[in-house]
């Protein structure tokens, strides 16, 4: 891949950032077969890994120029992988709640297309607003009620202080509280998406 072989990850980041695509081509053969084999591992399912790691470097790649110039190419991917991964788990859980969910209503209940629509809104209400978190904040949430990680174990994880990890919890509770205020308590409850 030309001059691009020979620069250390903070030149290559460099480079991403004023648009060459070679320094791209460079991380991308780097960092795709372990970040590959990391999504593959948790993920048993080749074609499942390739789309997180195919979803992540297109990311990375819009968000070049908002990269900060200390980024640790290698970290940052690393734990994009993870996040990728619990993405497909968390969609894979939410889609299994709505099944259950739904046959239960539809067993018990006289349910009417309205009903449906709104079971069906309301999971899409909860991965939209999960999805939207800041990354970061997704990441200190997901660890936390996904891994049932302590504060502190998160901190030392994301190396962060264990008060921005209570900022980060904090944030993402209360923008899912008022993203998901119109529903019903009754109906959260029911589902089961928000109990941890």
């Amino acid at each position: 891949m030309g001059i691009f072989t020979s620069h250390s990850d903070d030149e290559l980041l460099v480079s991403l950032k004023r648009d060459e695509l070679g320094a791209f081509k460079e991380i991308y053969g780097r960092y795709w077969k372990k970040m590959f084999g990391e999504a593959y591992k948790r993920l048993k399912s080749k074609e499942l890994a390739e789309e997180v790691v195919q979803e992540i470097f297109t990311s990375f790649w819009l968000k070049r120029h908002t990269l900060q110039s200390t980024t640790n190419i290698g970290g940052y991917l690393h734990l994009a992988v993870y996040n990728g991964v619990i993405d497909l788990y968390r969609k894979e859980q939410v889609k299994e709640k709505y099944k259950q969910a739904f046959k239960v209503v539809h067993s018990e209940l006289d349910t009417s297309t309205e009903d449906s629509i709104f079971l069906k809104e309301l999971v899409y209400s909860i991965e939209t607003e999960v999805s939207n978190l800041p990354d970061k904040c997704r990441s200190v949430y997901e660890l936390s009620r996904n891994e049932h990680k302590s504060n502190k174990e998160i901190a030392v994880y994301l190396g962060i202080s264990e008060k921005t990890v209570e900022n980060h919890l904090t944030r993402a509770l209360k923008k899912l509280r008022v993203g998901l205020s119109h529903y019903l308590l009754t109906a959260l409850a029911f589902v089961g998406l928000l109990v941890k």
